[in-house]
Parts: structure tokens; sequence; C-alpha cells
């Protein structure tokens, strides 16, 4: 059944405020030092330098919707809000202080893959103090493997011939640094590797991620985040193939961080947005995207 678009705008709606009516009441309980860097494990699509508490958890929502502009919006498509172009649940869990688990599943843009399991670790190798270490530096690595049924047709990228075509890794060295109490910046260089490709693309990928964070009250920042991906034009042209940004607005609260994004990315995860984003920021094909994370 397809839904309408007053009835999908009710929705969000009545989603948001009550979203926000947590976040009222979380005002109220006990007040937690923000962190100075990154108060999330993520900045936008990647990875930040944070890692959750020992023995906590951390449950994530993730929705990203259609394109607000361009071909495939505009009016006609609620300006994206009739199409859910990615979803994501996940869990995830500070073993101690410096290492973190996760696993989730992600629905998937079908562009070309659906139905994603994937995983990670990630490990604090560094943290900035001040007068000691200059910086903060983690290490991330993780897999994602499709279950998706496969194509029929050899030439697809989803034909796999064997299990094994069906894994994506990625590995990555996230550093940061806050410059006094509002500003952070973060340089994230990571290696990507997808057992099947398409013939006009690369098996292996070098992205460099680069991000800050702004801090404008004890409640809110702003976000902003860009991964160029340097590759081959012969097998991977830019004209079709583009480097994911995004921008947002994120509220911290105690237990909660609630972020609102634009991208121009339309899946979740790294073997996702960094090898399959094709969306041009300049043709309006950027998407309206949230995520909630309640840790407990």
């Amino acid at each position: 059944m397809k839904l309408s678009p007053s009835l999908l705008l009710f929705n969000f709606i009545l989603f948001s405020t009550s979203i926000f009516s947590q976040i009222s009441n979380d005002v109220n309980e006990e007040i937690v030092e923000e962190p100075k860097t990154f108060s999330s494990t993520r900045i936008i699509n990647g990875h930040s330098i944070a890692t959750l508490p020992k023995g906590s958890y951390e449950m994530r929502i993730e929705h990203r919707f259609g394109d607000i502009s361009g071909t495939n919006g505009g009016y006609q498509n609620m300006f994206g809000f009739d199409y859910l172009s990615d979803m994501r649940i996940a869990l995830e869990y500070g073993v101690n202080d410096k290492l973190m688990i996760g696993f989730g599943r992600s629905k998937g843009t079908g562009a070309p893959y659906r139905s994603l399991l994937d995983g990670f670790v990630k490990y604090k190798v560094l943290q900035q103090k001040k007068g000691n270490m200059p910086i903060s530096l983690t290490l991330v690595s993780g897999s994602s493997f499709t279950y998706m049924k496969s194509s029929t047709l050899q030439s697809d990228v989803s034909f796999f011939p064997k299990a094994a075509h069906r894994l994506a890794y990625f590995t990555q060295v996230n550093l940061s640094k806050h410059f006094g109490e509002r500003f952070s910046l973060a340089l994230a260089p990571t290696l990507l590797h997808r057992n099947y490709v398409s013939q006009n693309d690369q098996n292996t990928l070098f992205a460099l991620g680069s991000a800050f964070r702004l801090k404008i009250s004890s409640r809110f920042a702003i976000l902003a985040e860009y991964y160029h991906v340097f590759h081959n034009e012969q097998f991977r042209p830019s004209s079709f193939y583009k480097n994911s940004l995004g921008i947002a607005l994120e509220w911290f609260t105690f237990g909660h961080n609630f972020t609102v994004n634009f991208t121009n990315s339309g899946g979740l995860g790294e073997t996702q947005f960094i090898p399959y984003t094709t969306e041009n920021w300049l043709k309006g094909q950027f998407r309206f995207g949230f995520c909630v994370a309640r840790k407990f």
C-alpha cells in the first residue's frame, strides 16, 4: 500500500514532536559534560573519533529519504518524502572505554544492493589531552554482507557467482583535534574493498574523509562532512560517480543524540556511501535524513 504525501507528512511531524518532547524532558535530567570533540560515534555518514563508555549500549535508527529536487524530486514527490532511500537500525556496545563493536541491518538503496547486514570493531588508540597529546586517534574496521536474491543477469553486479562476492570491507584511521571548547576537525583516511564490482568500477578504493563540528550552544552543533574518493578515471568515471557531502544540525542531550542532515548520499555505511554515491548537489540531488541514537 502506498502512503499518501499528507499521511507521510503527518507521521513525520508526529514522530518529530515526540522526539522534541523527549529532548525537553531530558533537559530536566542530570546534566552531563559534553565531549569537546564529537558527541556521537558518527558524524553524518562516517564514523567519528568517539567510542561508547564501558558497558553501555546504543540503539541507532537512521532514515534517509529521496531527492529534494532534480529529476526525482520536487513537489510531485513531496520533496523526497514519498521515497525512502535507505534506513538502518543498529545496536552497538562499549566493551571498554577504548573498544566498541556494532551490528546493524540496512534496507539498502537497490543501486546496487538491498538487504544489508553490517558489523564493525572500533578502537581508540589516542585521546587528546592538554599539554600531553595533541590529537585523538581511533581505528575502525568493518564489513557488510548482502543477502538479497541474486540477479539472473550475469552482467549485473548483483549476480553473485560466489557467496564471497556479497562481501565488502573497509578500514579507517580516524584523526581528530578540538580547538578550544567549540570547534573540532577530523580526517578519516579510508581503504575500501569490494569483492565483486561492475565493469566501470574498481574493487579497491582509497577515500579521504574530512569533517568539522561547531558547537553553537550547550545542546546544539553544526556538522559538515566530505569524502573524496581517489580513483582511476578510466575504470571509474567521475561523470557517474560522485563524492559524498553532507551538512547537519545536531542536538546533544542526556542519553540522546538527534541529528537532522542533508546529503547527496543515498546509502548508509562506508561500504555504501563511499563507492555508490551518484547524486549531484548542484542538480538538487540531495536528500533529507535523520538519526536518533539512544544510550542505555
